[in-house]
């Protein structure tokens, strides 16, 4: 009886919460080292991100790690209005005569021309506090993807409620620039929350989080009961925008 309460608990959550939001698809290429990645980055700049613009899906982000990091990974972000919209996006690319043409030297590459291991694909869902996804100044040059766990769906809840309620208003107050911001419905990290800002530089990071922790409002809100314990890790990523990036 307790598992069924708190699956309808957490099923009633979902529902309320996120009526009226996004789905943002991240997708995280693991690389194999030393092999050409043209291939890939000729298939997204080409075919699929032209593809996704086509139907309507804007703003496609692709990015790689900062640094020298292996293995190498390359991120793509596509934003959806909605998981309908991202099922039926794929099954119209598969009848997109033109996306099959500029797609063939991908689809058709022998084994050992194709650069990755592995994809892995995460679906975030947006939240009423940050609905949309909002595409970052042009000179941004430095995104931070920030992964916040929880050790239970009311720990979340709560965090996501943090924000809603005050963080999302010290970030545009400090100057942390966030374009995405959800609750993870897929992954291996779950539950959890996942947020992408954007920078100049990273003297602005610096200084944007340096406003932060001293900022009135974070130092009440830190002390109240309500969002003890709501988040217990933390996963963090600098990117930097690929060439053809729409972000």
């Amino acid at each position: 009886m307790s598992r069924l309460f708190s699956f309808a608990f957490f099923l009633l959550f979902t529902v309320s919460s996120y009526s009226q939001s996004e789905i943002y698809e991240l997708r995280v290429y693991e690389m194999e080292f030393s092999k050409p990645a043209h291939v890939l980055h000729d298939y997204f700049q080409k075919a699929l991100i032209p593809g996704l613009n086509r139907q309507g899906i804007n703003n496609v982000g692709a990015f790689e790690e900062l640094g020298e990091a292996l293995p190498k990974k390359v991120y793509l972000l596509i934003s959806y209005p909605s998981m309908q919209a991202h099922q039926e996006t794929a099954d119209q690319l598969e009848k997109d005569a033109q996306y099959k043409l500029d797609a063939a030297s991908y689809m058709t590459a022998p084994s050992d021309q194709i650069p990755f291991k592995r994809v892995e694909s995460t679906f975030i869902r947006s939240t009423k506090g940050f609905p949309e996804l909002v595409k970052p100044a042009e000179d941004s040059e430095v995104f931070e993807l920030r992964i916040y766990e929880s050790y239970n769906e009311d720990a979340l809840r709560r965090k996501v409620k943090m924000f809603n309620d005050s963080e999302f208003d010290i970030f545009k107050e400090v100057g942390l620039n966030t374009v995405f911001f959800g609750s993870n419905i897929s992954g291996d990290q779950m539950p959890c929350l996942t947020y992408l800002l954007a920078f100049k530089d990273m003297e602005e990071h610096k200084m944007a989080w340096s406003k932060f922790g001293p900022h009135p409002e974070w130092k009440r809100i830190i002390k109240l009961e309500e969002y003890a314990n709501a988040m217990n890790s933390i996963t963090r990523v600098f990117l930097k925008p690929l060439n053809y990036s729409q972000l």
